[in-house]
């Protein structure tokens, strides 16, 4: 008898038959007697935004080369075979699950199977709350790091242990073990990937990460339109002073594109940064705003600490001059908005307003700015914004950007 799989979802939201899809998959095995025997888990790209990231806390940047849901179907079916669906709330997990296989090309017709430690506990945890929090709580299972499916899933995998040692009659579980054992699942022909875990720490994305990925080439036979070429996509990239996945990228295809060799790269850099030191001391004076943003800028592109503590301390005087295509907002600029954001879209569309700026719905050619919740957007108006070659920039700065136009 195989046993149980217990399964947790991550989400962009509460709907699996609308727009909401899974973000995150984790599985235990759990035996028929309560052994834990093995853990699986997955960040599934949903080619839409994330949703309320503050929850789950999944970056767009984590799920960027994560496998899609249609890629990781062969090895979660084969993951369930045989066992019991177990949830805590199993009527949501076991709703996604389906959803999303039927939106895969495999819609299944017949109930899983499944128990819910949820629901399980009225009978195993009278008069204790229903929660995941407030069951573990009763059993004293660690939950450290909820809302990441792999952390939730071992929870839930802990309590069911707990109910089923704790059983006064096994009947509950053989019912449903056999019934499981005798389930057929769809047979499967669809391509797949290896599963890809979330991250354990989120690193800041620098320039040391994506120099690795541009070519050593010797010797150099590029000119200076290629240097002012990446120079201005380096500095729209650097705009909301983040550097986002999809914006490294970028930077390493236009590179190749160009044959631009790592050591010119890095050399553009440095220039860069001199010539972002020298205006910061045009008028002869650093202001803490001014020196916060070098050390910013410094800390993206790798500078060394002397070339920052020299950008710092005096006016550079021999700085390569830079033409680059800084961007600016004007009034009356087009700006579209994406993803949930930490204020309502109302509010920022008001403000847009009463700042001078046109709000829209849809992204076209003539659109100026894209803000998204998060730096990397997945959703199908950043990939528009992508293509048209409109500059993208995060929540916070898009404040710091507006906020130089005073209210009308």
């Amino acid at each position: 008898m195989p046993g149980f799989a217990v399964i947790d979802f991550e989400t962009t939201g509460l709907f699996a038959g609308g727009h909401d899809r899974a973000i995150e998959v984790a599985i235990a095995h759990v035996s028929p007697d309560g052994q834990i025997e093995g853990q699986w888990e997955t960040l599934i790209n949903p080619g839409r935004d994330l949703g309320r990231q503050d929850i789950h806390r999944v970056r767009a940047a984590d799920v960027m080369n994560a496998p899609s849901f249609d890629e990781i179907v062969p090895q979660l079916v084969a993951l369930l075979d045989g066992r019991v669906i177990v949830a805590h709330n199993a009527a949501f997990d076991t709703r996604f699950l389906l959803v999303e296989l039927a939106r895969a090309g495999y819609p299944i017709f017949e109930p899983v199977i499944s128990l819910c430690t949820m629901q399980l506990a009225r009978d195993f945890l009278p008069g204790t709350g229903r929660s995941l929090a407030d069951c573990c709580a009763a059993y004293d299972i660690d939950l450290t790091g909820a809302h990441r499916a792999s952390v939730d899933t071992y929870a839930a995998a802990q309590l069911l242990s707990h109910y089923i040692t704790g059983a006064a009659d096994p009947i509950l579980w053989a019912n449903a073990l056999d019934r499981a054992a005798a389930y057929r699942w769809p047979t499967l022909s669809l391509p797949e990937r290896p599963w890809y875990p979330r991250p354990d720490f989120a690193t800041e994305q620098t320039a040391s990460a994506f120099l690795e990925r541009i070519s050593v080439r010797l010797p150099e036979i590029t000119g200076p339109a290629e240097h002012q070429d990446y120079l201005a996509l380096l500095d729209r990239c650097l705009l909301d002073r983040q550097l986002s996945a999809h914006e490294a990228q970028a930077l390493v295809q236009l590179a190749e594109e160009l044959d631009l060799s790592r050591n010119r790269c890095e050399l553009l850099h440095s220039e860069y940064f001199a010539a972002l030191a020298r205006i910061a001391w045009a008028d002869g004076v650093l202001t803490t705003d001014e020196m916060a943003d070098l050390v910013d800028v410094a800390n993206l592109l790798d500078i060394s600490a002397d070339a920052l503590d020299a950008a710092l301390d005096q006016p550079e005087q021999a700085i390569v001059s830079v033409a680059s295509a800084h961007f600016e907002l004007h009034l009356g600029d087009l700006v579209v908005l994406t993803g949930d954001m930490t204020r309502p879209r109302s509010d920022w569309e008001s403000e847009l307003l009463a700042r001078g700026f046109a709000p829209k719905s849809a992204v076209t050619k003539k659109v100026t700015l894209l803000v998204a919740a998060d730096p990397d957007p997945l959703s199908g108006k950043a990939r528009k914004a992508r293509d048209y070659g409109i500059p993208i920039v995060g929540e916070a700065a898009f404040a710091r950007l507006a906020g130089a136009f005073p209210l009308l």
